[in-house]
């Protein structure tokens, strides 16, 4: 019989494996592929990760643990030339054809720290918080810590690999094998 995961190892695990489908679905993109957009409109690859990875960032690190963000407290906001507390939520097409991915090396730095940052988090956090704690994560109502890291973190991460894989298939890179 197989055994049963634990929410906490869900989440480890879960995150983990997005981790490596978000790093690998980028892998071998350059900076024309992921800030492409359609003719058709939608967002750019890259609005999608960096909408993401921002979002992760800031739940983790700013709204759980009280703490800065990886993106301000390494500055990255001022080194890529992109908005300081802005992650996309409510954006207009217009604002969100404007974020443009122009350093591809600084931006794996980042995406990286944010991994580590949420892997250093998940070792610390005691699972009897999961439905305890409440958390608040604009413009959303006020819900459990677990709702927020499964709902928010992962499974909306998983939403923007699909994002992504869909738009590699559309620049003939193919997708994700899983």
């Amino acid at each position: 019989m197989k055994q049963q995961l634990e929410p906490l190892e869900i989440l480890r695990t879960g995150l983990s494996s997005m981790h490596q489908m978000l790093d690998e679905a980028i892998g071998d993109m350059n900076l024309k592929q992921l800030n492409w957009q359609s003719s058709d409109g939608g967002i750019t690859p890259f609005f999608s990760l960096w909408h993401y990875v921002r979002t992760e960032d800031n739940i983790i690190n700013f709204v759980v643990q009280g703490k800065p963000t990886v993106w301000i407290e390494e500055e990255f906001n001022v080194q890529l030339g992109l908005h300081r507390t802005s992650q996309g939520t409510g954006m207009s097409a217009d604002e969100a054809a404007q974020i443009v991915l122009k350093d591809l090396a600084l931006w794996r730095k980042y995406q990286q720290g944010v991994w580590a940052a949420s892997e250093n988090y998940l070792r610390t956090i005691s699972p009897t918080q999961f439905n305890s704690r409440k958390v608040t994560i604009k413009p959303l109502p006020e819900m459990s810590l677990w709702e927020g890291l499964f709902n928010i973190c992962l499974s909306h991460g998983f939403r923007h690999v699909g994002e992504i894989e869909y738009a590699r298939g559309l620049l003939g890179l193919g997708g994700l094998t899983i």
